[in-house]
């Protein structure tokens, strides 16, 4: 059982402002500096503790309750798809807020690899970049619209950034392509790009598309991360 705090959800700060002491670990025999060094982070991370405590899936679940306490993109009743579901911290916060735990909202969660069950979500295994993709989603929808599409895809990373921010790029231009069939009227758009945000083809088609778009960093995106967020709001229809 997810716990959470008055409005929805817990916020970053309280997240931020449980910290405990240093923790400090050895490189074991068989482990790469790089492993020792990842899982220190972990230990030391408030975020992740924070998680464990209320039982989100991830830490990546007060990125998405920070950028929604300021924009309020989940409301009771809402349609949400999410693209990149896996672990499923996004899902949870997401059925929460639109209440399908309660059988009122929809959250319809996709990706590549299996998630374990979570109350208020359908699961869909498959691939954003297949053809067949959208057309699956919209037959899982029955012809319904949908109020916020959320994409927190990301390739695995090669190590040269221009390659790494394209690729990245190319997982929110699909989802972008799958929100324009989707979105409803007033709808929003979420996605995962890299420093130096969305492309300029990108940029060009959420303006068009939407009455209003951001860049957002959340406090809970760490900030040796390259990754920031697009987001769109008030869909106004598919650009001509």
């Amino acid at each position: 059982m997810v716990k959470s705090t008055k409005g929805g959800g817990p916020s970053g700060r309280a997240a931020a402002g449980r910290r405990g002491l240093t923790v400090k670990l050895r490189t074991a025999k068989g482990r790469k500096i790089a492993s020792t060094r990842w899982l220190q982070r972990q230990l030391n991370d408030p975020y992740v503790t924070e998680a464990k405590r209320q039982g989100y899936r991830s830490r990546a679940a007060f990125k998405l309750i920070e950028i929604d306490d300021k924009n309020h993109l989940l409301k009771p009743g809402k349609t949400v798809i999410d693209l990149g579901a896996a672990p499923g911290g996004w899902c949870q916060v997401a059925a929460e807020r639109v209440k399908s735990v309660k059988g009122k909202g929809t959250v319809i969660a996709a990706d590549l690899k299996e998630i374990e069950p979570i109350p208020g979500v359908e699961f869909m295994a498959l691939d954003i970049s297949d053809p067949e993709a959208d057309e699956k989603i919209k037959a899982a929808l029955g012809g319904a619209k949908v109020d916020v599409v959320l994409s927190d895809m990301a390739a695995a990373a090669m190590g040269h950034k221009p390659t790494d921010h394209i690729r990245v790029v190319m997982l929110a231009e699909a989802a972008l392509d799958l929100a324009e069939d989707v979105l409803d009227p007033g709808g929003a758009f979420l996605a995962k790009v890299l420093q130096g945000g969305a492309s300029h083809d990108l940029l060009q088609r959420l303006r068009l598309g939407f009455a209003k778009v951001s860049h957002v960093k959340p406090k809970a995106s760490r900030s040796d991360s390259a990754e920031v967020y697009v987001l769109g709001m008030g869909f106004r229809g598919a650009p001509k």
